[in-house]
């Protein structure tokens, strides 16, 4: 008994020992485990350099855009319809098809408007019979009038006859007229070049001058409008920059990525609606390749000016703070500081920078999960990785706006971006 005693006590402080030693030793073996399983879990040791994407802030010329959502509508729109009634005995035209003006896209039965026509001329060939026939017995009555063979009355009347004659003959003429015009009437012609849409009479039918549905009607898509509005804060750069010219406009699909064509705004409203705070504005596009559509929403983008040699810095560096806009400068040592900057204007893509980075400074854009003032940071070329394409930066035509960022007096001190242009 005394034997087994002895053992039970040197097991159990053997196992007091034993956990003594682990309690000790396991940090320091966990901390091991840790740097060296580092890559495992997702990240690199401590000690190491952060990994990030950083690209150079660039000067550039900067193009401010005003964006908005619009509305295609053709140029003209015009329903034909029928100015005589009458049976339809041709259609000539397809639907979808593109005719000139004057093209003739339907015929009406002439007949009866032919018929009236003949009589019309007929009854002028008539009087004119008349009237060259008074017109001889006034020679002859003038002739024995100067030797008083008739008394002066009998002459009167011959003249009254006469000018009544020639009277009625300019009224036959004027009823020729009529009865030509409703003759003409019986070609339904194009009144402007255009597109024709789906059919709305068949041939055969029997339409009326009194009919408002119409034949068919024609929209003009070549060149085409676009009418879209803006907030009325944005009147003043509008007008603005519509005295130096008509303003360049862009005009983009669904996804505003995909350009449909370019234009130039034509004109702004004379009022501004009061229901909505906003201006309309119409636009003029080409539309060659038949992009945009009468009734088709499109986003629209407006070039109003043109900031000239400014410091741009991809949109992604920017991080936003308590205190305000600030990004993460890599140091020629390549370590990163934290600057405050004030931005002048923000898009998607790139923002424009009033303080805080000079061109060819070197910005984090991805990477600022463990960053802090002094990291150590491995740095990769944004560009390399594909997350800034300098070709894709949106270009300036060059031709509008001569400022130099004075934008940002706007909101100096702000420590944040303006709002964002609608």
């Amino acid at each position: 008994m005394m034997l087994k005693r002895r053992i039970t006590v040197l097991l159990i402080a053997g196992l007091v020992i034993a956990g003594v030693v682990a309690v000790y030793y396991m940090p320091q073996w966990q901390q091991t485990q840790a740097a060296s399983k580092g890559g495992r879990r997702g990240g690199p040791p401590a000690t190491d350099p952060v990994p990030v994407l950083a690209t150079a802030a660039r000067a550039a010329d900067v193009p401010v855009y005003l964006d908005g959502v619009g509305t295609a509508k053709a140029l003209n729109t015009v329903t034909v319809r029928a100015q005589v009634d009458g049976k339809i005995i041709n259609i000539s035209y397809t639907e979808g098809q593109d005719v000139p003006k004057g093209f003739v896209l339907a015929k009406i039965d002439p007949v009866t408007y032919q018929a009236a026509y003949d009589q019309t001329v007929a009854k002028k060939a008539q009087d004119e019979a008349q009237l060259a026939n008074a017109r001889l017995d006034l020679e002859r009555y003038i002739r024995l009038s100067a030797t008083n063979a008739i008394n002066k009355q009998q002459l009167d009347t011959q003249k009254s006859l006469v000018s009544q004659l020639e009277a009625q003959v300019k009224l036959d003429q004027a009823a020729i007229d009529n009865a030509r015009a409703y003759l003409s009437y019986t070609d339904i012609i194009a009144p402007l070049t255009g597109r024709t849409g789906i059919r709305m009479v068949d041939e055969g039918n029997l339409v009326k001058a009194s009919d408002t549905t119409g034949i068919v009607v024609i929209t003009q898509v070549q060149p085409i409008s676009v009418f879209f509005s803006l907030p009325q804060q944005n009147l003043p750069d509008l007008n603005k920059g519509l005295v130096e010219g008509p303003l360049p406009v862009d005009a983009f699909g669904a996804d505003n990525k995909t350009a449909l064509d370019k234009g130039k705004v034509l004109v702004i409203d004379n009022q501004v609606d009061q229901t909505t705070g906003t201006v309309k504005l119409k636009a003029e596009f080409p539309n060659t390749n038949l992009q945009l559509w009468p009734g088709q929403f499109v986003n629209v983008r407006v070039l109003i000016d043109t900031l000239r040699q400014v410091v741009a810095v991809p949109t992604a560096a920017i991080q936003r703070g308590p205190n305000g806009t600030f990004v993460y400068v890599v140091k020629d040592d390549n370590t990163v500081t934290v600057r405050r900057v004030t931005l002048t204007q923000q898009d998607d893509v790139q923002t424009v920078v009033a303080t805080g980075v000079q061109a060819g400074e070197r910005v984090v854009t991805t990477g600022f999960a463990r960053l802090t003032e002094g990291t150590q940071v491995t740095v990769s070329s944004a560009e390399d990785a594909g997350q800034v394409t300098p070709g894709d930066q949106p270009r300036p035509d060059g031709t509008r706006g001569k400022r130099s960022g004075e934008k940002g007096k706007r909101n100096p001190g702000s420590g944040g971006p303006p709002a964002k242009n609608p």
